[in-house]
This record gives structure tokens, sequence and C-alpha cells, in this order.
């Protein structure tokens, strides 16, 4: 029998930090597999308020460790459906951060967890101690909950086998998503539950743009909003419909300013810039502009290196979370990525010039087929000189300039030189020389590696100086 132990339980608690010096364990994260999972069980098939573990305890770990972790929960209740298992899953990241000495980051397979010497100086040795007050909070938080039995997993080798079925389960919870549009429902949701760490953020989760998360799409907010109308998700009217293409309506601009404190009054859902949706910090992935090709980059979590623009992850989250609305940096979740309206005012994938190996494999099937092979990753540029080089060898849509496949309009104009040197000059009129003035659009740029656009300044600025008729 596991001796009691009294925590501190408390929602003052939730956004608390555990810094390295203060490290008693760490789960999952960026150097361990780690998942949560909430499963909608029958009630006869549910021991209420029992903690199954399934490898170490928490007495049987070495302090400062990082280990793989795993955690299930079985929920039942006469209220209970399998639309709001993301909802009951997404609802841990407040409730296990309401224990002063645990803090929990992210979703889903990508939950990344901190315990405290604070809970090891109080005699906590097992899970056990921890999850059951978190059962409780449960319970008292939903209601709607009458029963709940949950499995900690900190045995290797089982957390891998049950993290591939548990990305069973997210997938085929997101496949169903992808068949609603925005044109199909007559309200959208919002979800505050990330404003402990990130006090402004306003998400706003459409069928078309699933939150940042990935935990919550547009079912598991109706689901949630019907059951805990006081809950952290809630019911936004799609009305005041100001710009189809950038997403605006006057009711979404009404729950940001409402949401975010006033922080914001505008907010887009459909573009990385002018108003864009605010960014809390356990995106998935994140979008980064890259002035220098006019085109947009996109990383996972699991990427280790430094994009093009010489920033890893981390950096990049540091400027873009905590609820901001930030121009040229944006959250993203997986799901939007097979959204039709993906970006759709920036110009969609058109507008996509480089993306982490990991990230472009894992949505393929959302890219068009005929910009896949455009967009470059670490192994083919990983500074913006070689990225360059690739964009223009492979003629991609920045290039010349995009235009928005939404409504055929060209939004940017394409590469130009900001200024015209003698050594510009100089190679277009050997160029010009060597091909008698024939040539073709592949020519310009593996010869004389510049774009159609800037090989016609140098031509305008030699037909000014009379050197070119």
């Amino acid at each position: 029998m596991t001796a009691e132990v009294k925590l501190d339980i408390s929602p003052m608690y939730e956004g608390e930090r555990i810094r390295k010096e203060d490290l008693w364990v760490e789960m999952g994260g960026p150097k361990a597999d780690g998942f949560e999972l909430s499963i909608a069980t029958l009630m006869d098939q549910i021991e209420d308020g029992k903690v199954n573990i399934i490898g170490p305890d928490l007495k049987d770990i070495k302090e400062g460790s990082t280990i793989p972790f795993g955690m299930s929960f079985k929920v039942g209740g006469e209220k209970v459906e399998k639309d709001l298992e993301s909802i009951i899953e997404r609802r841990n990241h407040s409730l296990l951060s309401y224990i002063s000495g645990l803090m929990h980051l992210n979703q889903r397979y990508d939950i990344w967890m901190r315990l405290g010497k604070s809970l090891q100086k109080k005699g906590v040795t097992s899970w056990e101690q921890i999850f059951k007050p978190v059962i409780e909070l449960y319970k008292a938080e939903m209601p709607f909950i009458e029963k709940m039995e949950v499995t900690v997993v900190t045995d290797p080798a089982k957390v891998k086998e049950e993290l591939a079925s548990a990305m069973t389960i997210y997938k085929a919870r997101d496949e169903r998503a992808k068949g609603l549009h925005d044109e199909d429902v007559d309200v959208f949701y919002g979800c505050t539950l990330c404003q402990a760490f990130a006090p402004t953020s306003s998400c706003v989760v459409t069928p078309d743009r699933p939150s940042l998360c990935g935990a919550i799409t547009w079912f598991d907010g109706r689901a949630a909003a019907k059951v805990d109308p006081e809950g952290p998700q809630f019911p936004i009217p799609k009305t005041g419909l100001k710009d189809a293409i950038a997403g605006e309506y006057e009711s979404v601009n009404e729950a940001a300013a409402k949401r975010s404190g006033g922080e914001y009054n505008i907010m887009k859902l459909y573009t990385f810039f002018d108003a864009p949706h605010t960014s809390c910090g356990c995106f998935e992935t994140i979008g980064f502009y890259i002035p220098e090709v006019d085109g947009i980059g996109l990383a996972d979590r699991d990427f280790k290196g430094s994009a093009p623009n010489g920033l890893p992850f981390s950096t990049m989250a540091g400027q873009t979370g905590g609820g901001k609305q930030v121009v040229g940096f944006l959250g993203i979740g997986i799901l939007y990525y097979f959204s039709s309206k993906f970006l759709q005012a920036d110009g969609g994938w058109r507008r996509i010039v480089w993306m982490s190996k990991n990230l472009k494999e894992r949505v393929k099937e959302g890219i068009p087929e005929e910009i896949y092979s455009k967009i470059a990753t670490e192994e083919d540029a990983r500074d913006i000189s070689s990225l360059k080089e690739f964009l223009l060898e492979v003629d991609h849509p920045v290039v010349e300039g995009v235009v928005r496949p939404v409504d055929d309009k060209k939004i940017t104009e394409g590469w130009k030189l900001e200024e015209v040197t003698d050594e510009d000059k100089q190679r277009v009129i050997s160029f010009i020389e060597e091909t008698g003035g024939e040539f073709t659009s592949s020519d310009i740029r593996s010869k004389l590696r510049l774009s159609e656009g800037q090989l016609m300044q140098v031509v305008e600025v030699l037909q000014e100086e009379g050197i070119l008729e």
C-alpha cells in the first residue's frame, strides 16, 4: 500500500516551470518518447480510481533521469462519448499542472513533463500518489466523468508499443476531421486552455483550421462546449464575414479582443501576415518567413538543426509562443497542412520554400504534386545561399512571383536585384553574345543564375545606357 502524501494542488501553480537545477525526473520531451491518451470506455470495464504502473515506479528512477513515459486514461460516464476523448486528454495540460512541482507541456505524442525535487522532498515515491489526486481533479472539473482508471507506462519497450497504438488513434480522429469544411458549419469554437502559459492566446478552432497544438478539432470543440458550457472551449458564431480569403470575421475579432484582454482586436485565420492567429507555445510545428526569398519555411519539433534562416526550432518557438500575434512567425497544427485553406491568403503551398524533411514526409499527402519537389529540405539547403540556388534550379513559384490559387491573383513580384552592378551587366552581355539572343528560361537560371525578372532588370539598365537596343 502506497503511503498517502498531501500534495499542494491549486490552479495558482498552473504555468509553473521546473528548471534544470530543480529537476527530479523528466518524462518525454525532446529526448524521449512520450504520449497521453484518453479512451471512452464502458463503465463496467473501468476500475474507478485505480492507477496501474507498467515499468519502474518513481522510487526506482535515478534522480535527474529523462525517461520514456506514457499515460492512458480509461474514462466512463453516461455523457462520455468518443468526441470528448481529445478534450479530456487535453485537460491534462492544466490539471497535472495544478500540482506544485509538476510541469506539463505540449500534447499527444509531444508531451514533456518534469517533476521537481520539491515533490521528492514531500515523500512522493510512486506515480500513484500523483495520479490518484488527478483522477479526483478530473471528476471535479468535468462532472460528466463518473469513472476513471489511469495506466502509467515507463517501461521503454512498452512505451514504444503503446505510442504506436496511440498514433493510430490520433490519425483516425484527424481523418474524420478532414471531411468537414468551414463552409459546412455556422459556428466555430474558441479555446483558452493554454492561457496559463500564454495569457493572450486566443485560439479559434474551425473545420479547416484545427488547433495549433493538434489536439482539438472542430468536433472536439463542439462536444466540449456542449457538456461543459463554462469550460475553456466555447462557441463563436460564424458571423460578420469581412474577408473570405484571409478568413476575417467580426465574431472572431470580437472573441480575440475579449479573450486576449484587448491585446488584439483583429485576427485572421488563413494568413501568415497581417493580423495572423495567435501562437500559444504548444504548437506542433512552426512557420517562419524568409524575406531573402520571399517565401515561408516550416519546421517540426523533432527538427534538431538550424533552418536556412540560421535559427533552430527552439529559438523560433521562443519568439513566437506566449500567445503572441507575430507577423512572420506562426504556430501551426499538423492537420492544417491538409486543409484547402492552408495559408490561402499568402499563396498556400506555392509560398512554401523549405520544410524539415521529417515534416515534409509526414504531410506529403497534403502537398500538391506539382509543388512537392520544389520545396527544399535540410538535405537540399542549410542556408540562404543554398536555398536560393535550389529554388532557382527547380523554378519555384516565388522566383518569378506567386499567383495564389484561391483567386488567381499575383501576390508577389518575384525576385529582384537590390541593385544592378557592373558585374551583373558584364555577365548578361557575355551571355547574350554567347547565345546569340536565343535562350530559354532554363538557360537563364542554369547559366546566369538569375531569374527572368532579374535578367530583365539588367537588360533595362543596359538599354537605358544605350548598350543594348
